[in-house]
């Protein structure tokens, strides 16, 4: 009962703040050029939204990147909470890979175009492809890439294989990847659920990995999962292959 109090109150925030934040975000963009107040806007609703819905975040590891510098984030994918709880707590500005679905959300969509994210169509390759060439372009502008590499939630927590494109990515435009390893949120909000339940979550940083150490994605893609897992239970580290449709 609690939890889906703190569900409803959470959402009815999040539904009222995203219109009257759209009533000032979207003018101050069109007038100013800049998507920073829409931004700051959104994160803001995203960082109490989650608040509200009883979820403390622990931040370890934030010491080792640098937030004057541009990164590519890469994190596991285990809830629909991973986004809010994630990007706010990012330094500075951050585009994010999403998928091209979301674009047509009404309101969201919009926001997402004003706010430079990118959309991913996984079904059509060339469009894939165009979609790492606009991300480049994004981060040649200043700001943070965060991707998701498995592409979509694991629904028992572990790690599912990741997806080429976001490495072939970090190897063309040389920008350092920043693995980021997200625990318990999955028992707050599990893959399947729409209830949110209070609890902490835990954002682990790792030391940013340079993409020009390594000869080939393949190796690229092996030390950020050797570093996002390394912080996981050993269970939750590799895919279960037996259960695997």
């Amino acid at each position: 009962m609690i939890a889906a109090l703190r569900t409803a109150a959470a959402l009815l925030f999040v539904v009222i703040s995203t219109i009257l934040g759209a009533l000032v975000g979207f003018p101050w963009t069109w007038i100013t050029g800049s998507a920073d107040v829409l931004y700051a806007i959104a994160m803001w609703i995203a960082h109490n939204g989650v608040r509200l819905a009883g979820i403390h975040i622990q931040l370890e590891g934030m010491e080792r990147i640098n937030p004057a510098e541009t990164y590519i984030f890469m994190c596991n994918h285990v809830s629909n909470l991973d986004p809010p709880i994630l990007i706010p707590m990012l330094p500075r500005r951050t585009s994010v890979l999403v998928k091209k679905e979301l674009f047509q959300v009404p309101i969201l969509g919009q926001a997402m175009r004003m706010g430079d994210l990118v959309a991913v169509d996984r079904r059509n390759r060339e469009a894939a492809v165009n979609s790492m060439r606009e991300a480049e372009e994004v981060m040649a502008r200043g700001l943070n890439m965060t991707v998701f590499p498995e592409g979509t939630r694991s629904r028992d927590g572990r790690l599912l294989p990741f997806k080429k494109g976001p490495f072939y990515l970090a190897m063309d435009s040389g920008i350092p990847v920043v693995p980021i390893t997200i625990l318990e949120s999955e028992s707050l909000m599990p893959k399947g659920s729409m209830l949110i339940h209070s609890g902490t979550v835990r954002l682990v940083f790792h030391a940013p990995i340079l993409p020009k150490r390594f000869s080939d994605n393949d190796e690229l893609i092996s030390a950020v999962r050797t570093e996002i897992a390394s912080a996981l239970p050993p269970a939750l580290r590799e895919p279960d292959l037996n259960s695997a449709s």
